[in-house]
C-alpha cells in the first residue's frame, strides 16, 4: 500500500496548521508528509494505520506521527458509529526557527520528535493534559496557539507513557506510482470486510499474478493479506465493543468471523486480552 504525498495546507499567516474535523470520516487515504502530526480523536470509531501498525480508534485516542511516516485514520461508517470529531495539528520541527530548536531547553523535545519516527500513542496522565491543550489550541489565535503547542510538546517530552507503534525495522516506500492499484485493493478489503477475502480476486484488481501480488502487498504494508485483514477486523471489533451495544457473538459475525472461538483467538493475538475483558475495561472507565 504505497502512500501518497500530502501537502499540508498551512496558510501564510500561521507557523503551523490546525484542523478540526467534524464529518462522517477523516477524508484521507494512506499518505505521508514531512510535517509532524498530532491527532486527537475526541469522538471516533474505527482503526488507524501507522506504518505497519494497525490499532483500534476509540474516543480520546491521541497519536504523534513523525516526519514522512505513512498513516491513515479510518472511521467505521456503520450505522451505529458516530461522526468523527477530531483535532489534527501538523508542524515542522523548526516551526519557530532552527535557532529556537537548538536551545538547550528544547533538547527533550528534540528527543521526543526523534522517537516519533515510529509513531507514539499517548497514554497515562499526559493524555488528559494534551487533550485540554489541543482543545484550547483549536479555539485560540496568534501567540496563544504557539504557547499551547509548546505546552503539548513539553507534556509529551516529560511523559513516560508513550507507546511506539510502527516496528523498529519498518521502512516505508514513499513513491506513489502504484497508488491507484493499492486503492482498488484496500477499498475492496474494507468494503467486503465481513466476507471471505479472496486473494486471487485482490490480485486481479491489482493486475498481478497471485505470487507477485503477495510480494507487492507485503512490501508496501509490512504484512500479509490475512494479517492485514485480521487486524482491520479486530480494530473494528474494538470500536463496537467500546460502544457496548451488541453482544460479542454478533460483533464477531459483523466483523467477518464465522465462529466465536476463532474471533476470541484472533482478538487475543492482536490485543493481548479477550473481547469480554476489553469491553469490561471500557465499562469501568464509563462507570457502568
Amino acid at each position: 500500500m504505497k502512500p501518497v504525498f500530502e501537502k499540508v495546507p498551512k496558510r501564510q499567516w500561521e507557523s503551523f496548521h490546525c484542523e478540526v474535523v467534524r464529518a462522517l470520516d477523516y477524508g484521507t487515504r494512506w499518505h505521508f508528509h514531512p510535517e509532524y502530526q498530532l491527532t486527537l480523536a475526541i469522538e471516533s470509531r474505527g482503526h488507524r494505520v501507522v506504518g505497519d501498525n494497525i490499532g483500534p480508534l476509540t474516543d480520546g485516542d491521541i497519536v504523534l506521527i513523525g516526519s514522512n511516516l505513512p498513516h491513515v485514520w479510518h472511521q467505521d461508517t456503520s450505522a451505529k458509529s458516530r461522526r468523527v470529531n477530531a483535532i489534527i495539528v501538523r508542524f515542522d520541527e523548526d516551526f519557530l526557527g532552527r535557532d529556537f530548536m537548538a536551545l538547550p531547553e528544547m533538547e527533550p523535545v528534540k528527543r521526543l520528535l526523534q522517537r516519533a519516527a515510529r509513531g507514539l500513542e499517548v497514554r497515562g496522565p499526559a493524555r488528559a493534559a494534551v487533550t485540554e491543550h489541543m482543545k484550547r489550541l483549536a479555539d485560540s489565535e496568534g501567540l496563544a496557539r504557539v504557547i499551547e503547542l509548546l505546552a503539548i510538546l513539553n507534556a509529551l517530552a516529560k511523559s513516560e507513557d508513550l507507546k511506539a507503534l510502527a516496528s523498529s525495522n519498518f521502512e516505508p516506500k514513499l513513491e506513489s506510482a502504484d497508488q491507484g492499484r493499492m486503492e482498488r485493493v484496500i477499498d475492496f478489503i474494507h468494503t467486503h470486510l465481513t466476507e471471505e477475502i479472496d486473494r486471487e480476486r485482490l490480485a486481479k484488481l491489482a493486475h498481478l499474478s497471485l505470487g507477485a501480488f503477495s510480494r507487492f502487498f507485503h512490501s508496501r504494508t509490512g504484512k500479509t493479506v490475512p494479517q492485514y485483514v485480521n487486524e482491520v477486523r479486530i480494530g473494528r471489533a474494538c470500536g463496537m465493543l467500546a460502544e457496548d451495544v451488541s453482544n460479542i457473538t454478533d460483533i464477531a459475525m459483523d466483523c467477518g468471523y464465522r465462529n466465536l472461538a476463532n474471533f476470541n483467538r484472533r482478538f487475543r493475538e492482536v490485543m493481548g486480552t479477550t473481547p469480554s475483558s476489553y469491553r469490561q475495561k471500557f465499562r469501568g472507565m464509563a462507570g457502568k
